[in-house]
């Protein structure tokens, strides 16, 4: 399979080669304490400052994921120690997020080695919650999902939390509705040093990398963190291979006492082949693996199936504090350049026959792209007895997307209207479209310190945002619009922490949660009929919970009651498509999660939810929520020496396959265990050399775990299973 990889991922890997070459030449040394990352608002800072790496083994830096002490409403973050010994090196931050309570998510071919299908909180999916990068929302504007392997890789992140909330009014994004995944990326260390490193595993998985840090290299502290890191695998299912190149680098320059500017670029290439999921019928074929196959002349060819990824981020950060002000500016841009390429019908229902002839392969040509400019502004004032904040959010995101058929076998376009089209483009365009979104978030919002142990934050947000489309071929309809449309929406909240002692405090949160309207309400004939039907829908949410945190043990638990409503729904009047408000799910649950340490080097670690949505129009379960979630952890970590063995469990879930068929996926668990080890080995210009083995799925369970989705021909249920027992194998080291 290694050669199919090669044929399509020419590249070669002579410049990372180059680079850690030149990392492995020079004297350097990694020190142990992070330069803090001073662009983060207070309340994040606060965030981070709780879960704090001090170079000890206390219970807050061997916790896997664990809540904060200043948080209003649940929250687990996930720290760095847990990230770089048990999430696969190939992972991506929804591998980091699913160790946490009532999260889980579906990784088919491995680890980070294809998009994550399912990545549920609570039963909200991808699209339904934020994600941020360093406090930066990013998203595909058109529904706001997110390309979990298209922008920082593992080694390029420093923590990762799973705000389980809409936040108060100064957490930004166009999806508050269910939470925020945020993922912080990683801070220049004190000193110089170098770090490069090697992982092979299973499914020829290799990854080459360097993490190389400056140190202060100038008289007012300059410091930068560059990563660099070259990973190829064939991938768990068949012919399913991946490539990825990416190279990220952080610089902050401080500006006298007060000040620090920060900035951040990466740049991400991937290459890979994707399957659609398979029929139980295929996977009773062909295996629990399968994915797609090596025939010329079938749909499902590799070849036919395959994504060409450039993605790019970056920000300019400035954060100042003096006389009780505090000011917070990011100004950033990210793009996301997508060329795909698919059979037309991979899982074999339709059969060959284009334009040209009857045997002819028939595919699909696409691109999305995207490029989004923002801008983040913060400031907070001590005013009275706490704190007024207030800020804005902008960002503007334009997009192109087309898709047209095509002759695979001849690598033509395939006409499938009328010749008489204008051109051979239009007869064979299923959309082509352009369309922008443009989100203006201004807030304002008050923390009363009512006592020393006790505040209040209230705020409000208003949400405005408006989308333009203009289509030759409109998606769905196929047929030309030029349409603009406004929404808004006011949200505001409120949230109240009391700290009982030191170790222990309590939060209570009400707020409203919203998401933008999605670009499929344009793709009818005239969206206009549905647009005074049409609201943003919203979440009402209301959680209480507590936090205890000591030398040894750390433990939070919540309960939450979330109402949806204004859920967007489609049906057909007099044979054309229109949308209106109807219905929503009504949420609620009980989470859990602790870490104590046993002493020895030993320590236990234990989340689990009870998780309840259903839906108002018929009381039937929501779809992608599980009914519960648990996680075990035992890890021994004794100075160079570390070990750990979890068990994530996933309770029964429903997935709609079609009108006639709901699909109970049982509940399934999975055990993963890694070790690793550090050592000095007496050789001049090393410090140490680590190495590290990680087994996955440890006891085979290759059950199915999720649907894929449907078949276009006829409906025919698709679905993903897990990946066999798979290992990796790092050795790094720290030069000096």
């Amino acid at each position: 399979m290694t050669r199919h990889i090669s044929a399509l991922f020419g590249r070669s890997r002579t410049t990372l080669a180059l680079c850690l070459a030149a990392a492995i030449a020079s004297p350097a040394w990694a020190g142990d304490n992070a330069t803090a990352d001073t662009s983060a608002t207070p309340q994040q800072a606060k965030s981070l400052d709780a879960v704090q790496v001090t170079g000890t083994d206390t219970v807050t830096t061997i916790a896997p994921s664990q809540a904060s002490m200043v948080s209003t409403e649940p929250q687990s973050t996930i720290g760095r120690v847990y990230i770089q010994e048990n999430v696969p090196p190939t992972g991506d931050y929804t591998d980091i997020a699913q160790i946490s309570p009532s999260v889980y998510t579906v990784t088919p071919n491995g680890s980070g080695l294809m998009e994550a299908p399912v990545v549920s909180i609570r039963g909200f999916q991808d699209g339904q919650y934020n994600v941020t990068f360093d406090g930066i929302p990013w998203m595909d504007s058109n529904d706001f999902t997110h390309h979990s392997t298209s922008y920082f890789t593992n080694q390029q992140t420093n923590s990762v939390t799973v705000d389980r909330g809409p936040g108060t009014a100064g957490t930004l994004g166009n999806a508050t509705f269910g939470g925020t995944i945020s993922v912080d990326s990683l801070n220049p260390q004190k000193q110089f040093g170098i770090n490069p490193y090697i992982s092979l595993g299973s499914w020829e998985t290799a990854i080459e990398g360097a993490t190389i840090n400056t140190g202060a290299f100038t008289s007012s502290g300059t410091s930068a963190v560059i990563n660099l890191q070259n990973s190829s695998s064939d991938g768990y299912l068949t012919y399913a291979g991946q490539r990825r190149q990416t190279v990220f680098a952080k610089l902050v320059q401080p500006l006298g006492e007060n000040t620090t500017l920060t900035f951040v670029a990466m740049d991400n290439e991937l290459n890979q082949y994707v399957p659609f999921g398979a029929t139980k019928a295929q996977i009773a074929q062909h295996g629990v693996n399968y994915g797609l196959n090596d025939d010329p002349a079938s749909q499902a060819y590799y070849r036919y199936n395959k994504d060409e990824i450039n993605t790019n981020f970056g920000y300019i950060g400035l954060h100042s504090a003096f006389d009780g002000w505090t000011i917070d500016n990011k100004v950033y841009t990210y793009g996301y350049n997508h060329f795909g390429f698919n059979g037309l019908d991979p899982n074999g229902e339709t059969p060959n026959g284009t334009f040209y002839s009857a045997t002819d392969v028939p595919g699909q040509h696409m691109r999305n792209t995207n490029r989004s400019w923002g801008d983040i502004f913060r400031v907070g004032k001590e005013l009275g007895p706490g704190e007024l904040r207030a800020g804005v959010w902008y960002d503007h995101q334009d997009d192109i997307r087309w898709l047209y058929e095509f002759d695979d076998t001849i690598n033509q376009l395939n006409p499938v209207i009328a010749p008489g089209a204008s051109s051979l483009a239009l007869a064979s365009a299923d959309r082509r479209m352009t369309d922008t979104l443009v989100t203006i978030q201004p807030f304002v919002e008050y923390q009363w310190n009512i006592t020393d142990n006790a505040y209040v934050i209230g705020g409000v947000k208003y949400n405005n945002f408006e989308r333009d489309l203009n289509a030759t071929v409109n998606q769905k309809t196929e047929t030309p619009l030029d349409y603009s449309k406004k929404w808004n929406a006011t949200l505001p909240s409120a949230s109240f922490h009391y700290n009982f002692s030191s170790n222990w405090t309590a939060y209570a949160q009400w707020a409203k949660g919203y998401l933008a309207p999605n670009l499929n309400l344009l793709y009818v004939p005239n969206p206009a009929v549905s647009d005074s039907a049409v609201a943003p829908e919203k979440t009402t949410n209301i959680q209480l919970g507590t936090t205890w945190t000591d030398d040894r043990l750390t433990v939070s638990g919540d309960v939450y009651k979330i109402d949806f409503n204004n859920f967007v729904q489609s049906q057909k009047v007099g044979g054309v498509t229109e949308f209106y408000n109807g219905g929503g799910v009504h949420y609620k649950g009980l989470e859990l999660e602790g870490t104590y340490l046993l002493g020895a080097g030993f320590s236990v670690y234990a989340n689990g939810s009870l998780n309840r949505a259903i839906q108002t129009t018929d009381n039937q379960w929501n779809a992608n929520t599980p009914h519960k979630t648990a996680a075990l952890g035992f890890i021994y970590s004794d100075g160079p020496f570390y070990a750990s063995l979890f068990d994530k469990f996933v309770g029964k879930t429903y997935y709609t396959a079609n009108a006639e068929d709901d699909t109970p996926i049982g509940g399934y668990a999975i055990t993963n265990f890694a070790a690793s080890y550090k050592f000095d080995p007496h050789i001049s210009d090393v410090k140490d050399i680590k190495i590290g083995v990680q087994l996955n799925n440890l006891f085979n369970n290759t059950h199915i775990n999720a649907l894929a989705g449907v078949t276009a021909a006829d409906s025919t249920p698709l679905y993903w299973t897990i990946p066999a027992r798979n290992f990796n194998f790092t050795i790094s080291a720290d030069l000096f």
